[in-house]
């Protein structure tokens, strides 16, 4: 909601309504950031299984996490070089997030092969995810809804297929896949209602964007009055 209010970056799309790619300023900072991320996940997903200490699936856990964003990275390498013969270290990271993303509600309760697969579905959802949002015209420039937005609702959807329990797959009919389901759906009831009001009423009060002299210029500037590179002008 927050990147349909406040629109496109300027120059984003050409006069026919194309996208342009505008590169990022430093890949070695956001690999940095991948890897802390990647780091933390496992103190966030084995961290946050309240009785893992007491029946021993901390372990479990850790490895399946570790799993699906190896497996999300590899795919999302396998595609780059598919599509460009090119090796797009961008995807290859969002990969990787993408398959820590859509673990996460499912790590305790999945197979380690189940993760691979919840992974490698991940990372393809987060390649053909990008394309598909610039087409429609939603610039998001760090591929957070690709990652974050679709794998939240392919990993919720996960417990319910691969539940070595209740999923389905493991013969535990449709009932949990459908309380997934309707989780989805009502988060996302609550969460586009309350973020389009609060969104749109900043929009149309005290503003929700900067001025287009002032994103022209860089926020560094104008907002913090330094150059955060040194050959800008």
């Amino acid at each position: 909601m927050g990147t349909i209010v406040l629109g496109p970056r300027i120059g984003k799309y050409d006069d026919n309504g194309k996208p342009r790619i505008i590169v990022g300023h430093n890949l070695a900072l956001a690999n940095l950031g991948m890897w802390i991320l990647w780091m933390g996940w496992f103190g966030f997903n084995p961290g946050s299984t309240l009785s893992g200490m007491q029946y021993g699936l901390n372990a479990s856990v850790a490895v399946n996490t570790n799993a699906a964003a190896a497996s999300g990275a590899i795919i999302s390498v396998l595609l780059s070089w598919l599509s460009t013969r090119k090796f797009d270290l961008g995807l290859t990271m969002n990969g990787a997030l993408a398959g820590l993303v859509a673990i996460t509600a499912s790590c305790a309760y999945i197979s380690i092969s189940s993760s691979i697969i919840t992974g490698v579905i991940a990372g393809i959802l987060m390649f053909f995810a990008i394309p598909f949002l610039d087409r429609i015209h939603v610039n998001d420039p760090v591929g957070a809804l690709p990652v974050h937005l679709v794998n939240g609702i392919w990993g919720t959807l996960a417990v319910g297929l691969f539940h070595e329990t209740n999923g389905l797959f493991f013969g535990g009919g449709w009932d949990q896949l459908g309380v997934q389901s309707l989780g989805i759906i009502s988060v996302a009831g609550w969460v586009v209602g309350t973020t389009a009001l609060l969104f749109l009423g900043i929009k149309h009060t005290v503003g929700f964007r900067v001025s287009e002299k002032e994103e022209l210029e860089g926020l560094d500037l104008t907002e913090h009055g330094v150059r955060a590179y040194s050959d800008s002008q």
